[in-house]
């Protein structure tokens, strides 16, 4: 039998698109870039240790090809300070990691993700409400994504790693997973995700990281290997 173009499988249906975050060196752009990094996380969150300041980011995002894209991750930022950061980096996605509303991140006027913070505590406090992501999705639909992080003390996910097992087995939205993920256990964080969701990114900054700031090459394609030893079983 011959193979049709519409018979052939499609290598990019289950492809899992990657962000490399908190990058703050020319260096360690160009190796995410050379390992095949979809998108770079820029932190415009100044008590982060991973912050660069919208003109830094503008110098680092310079250094990327076209269809890798930039990401400007913002907690509780100003109206202002995010319009001179996207007047700066036209191009940039937006990406929301503190208390901001549905209308909050909308009111840029450009594509964004919505963080949501998974507890760690797979047992709430009694009275607690159990965080419900599928209200979550939901409330922030105009998102290109929700990336799922750990909730840890502060914002960001602290380079922890929440129970995947415990997500819905149906959310009806793309997700980006995020939280404590390494080359060692990302396989199996696609693998246990990937199947709950429209499509699955992944995100990952301490991971892949020397030192807070200090990005290693060979752990990011160590990384980016393990998320397409991911894509070859699916």
């Amino acid at each position: 039998m011959t193979n049709t173009p519409e018979s052939l499988p499609n290598p990019n249906l289950h492809r899992t698109r990657i962000k490399i975050c908190g990058l703050t060196r020319e260096e360690d752009v160009d190796a995410a870039v050379a390992a095949g990094a979809d998108a770079i996380g820029f932190v415009m969150y100044p008590p982060s240790p991973r912050y660069v300041s919208p003109e830094r980011a503008a110098e680092l995002a310079r250094r990327l090809p076209p269809f890798v894209t930039p990401v400007l991750l913002f907690v509780n930022a100003s109206a202002a300070d995010i319009a001179s950061a996207c007047a700066l980096i036209p191009n940039a996605l937006l990406q929301f990691h503190g208390d901001e509303t549905p209308q909050d991140c909308l009111q840029p006027g450009r594509p964004f993700l919505r963080a949501a913070r998974i507890p760690l505590d797979e047992n709430p406090a009694p009275g607690s409400a159990r965080f419900d992501l599928l209200k979550y999705a939901h409330d922030y639909s105009a998102a290109q994504a929700i990336l799922l992080d750990a909730h840890v003390e502060g914002y960001g996910g602290g380079g922890k790693t929440f129970n995947w097992s415990l997500l819905p087995p149906n959310v009806n939205a793309h997700l980006v997973l995020s939280g404590g993920l390494t080359p060692a256990n990302v396989t199996d964080g696609i693998l246990q995700v990937r199947p709950r969701c429209k499509t699955l990114a992944v995100d990952v900054s301490s991971g892949v990281e020397i030192s807070k700031e200090i990005k290693s090459a060979d752990k990011i394609r160590q990384f980016v290997a393990a998320v397409r030893a991911a894509d070859a079983q699916i």
